[in-house]
């Protein structure tokens, strides 16, 4: 049987325009990263535009890399340029949208706006990939509830018992 932490590899995805040409930095995906390694994951944080190719591209990528757990920051909104969640709906096997709403629940009970985000949530493959708001409380949030139910999930995906 393959030893649990060697699958607990994950990816951070931060989708905002002016960090990926470096206008502005990142704080979510290191955040998030941050918390992630905190409960033993391996991590690293890519940073793309609010593009719906380049999303789509980055979650492949992470999955063809075996990640296990991908989480996006960023794009979740209701501007305009906010298209994660158009991005990586379309790629999911199964979404779970008990983990998206439990993740609004959360910010919602710190931030009233973070019922605005329309982030999804979901399987592609053996992973686990995950959309949260892009900004750092909303990574501070999130982070826990994924966390709380990741290794179900994947143990889950690997025939795992209830």
């Amino acid at each position: 049987m393959e030893h649990a932490s060697s699958r607990r590899v994950a990816r951070v995805i931060t989708v905002s325009d002016r960090a990926s040409t470096g206008q502005r930095e990142d704080r979510s995906g290191p955040a998030a990263e941050a918390l992630l390694e905190e409960a033993g994951w391996t991590t690293d944080v890519r940073v793309v535009p609010d593009d719906i190719d380049a999303i789509t591209g980055s979650i492949r990528s992470a999955i063809d890399a075996g990640c296990r757990l991908v989480v996006t920051t960023g794009g979740t909104g209701v501007a305009p340029r906010d298209v994660t969640p158009q991005a990586t709906a379309p790629l999911l096997r199964l979404e779970l949208p008990g983990i998206a709403e439990q993740i609004r629940r959360v910010g919602a009970e710190n931030v009233a706006g973070a019922i605005l985000s329309r982030g999804v949530a979901g399987v592609l493959g053996t992973a686990l990939v995950v959309n949260v708001a892009g900004s750092t409380g909303a990574v501070r949030d999130g982070i826990p509830v994924i966390l709380s139910v990741a290794d179900h999930v994947l143990s889950q995906l690997d025939g795992g018992d209830h």
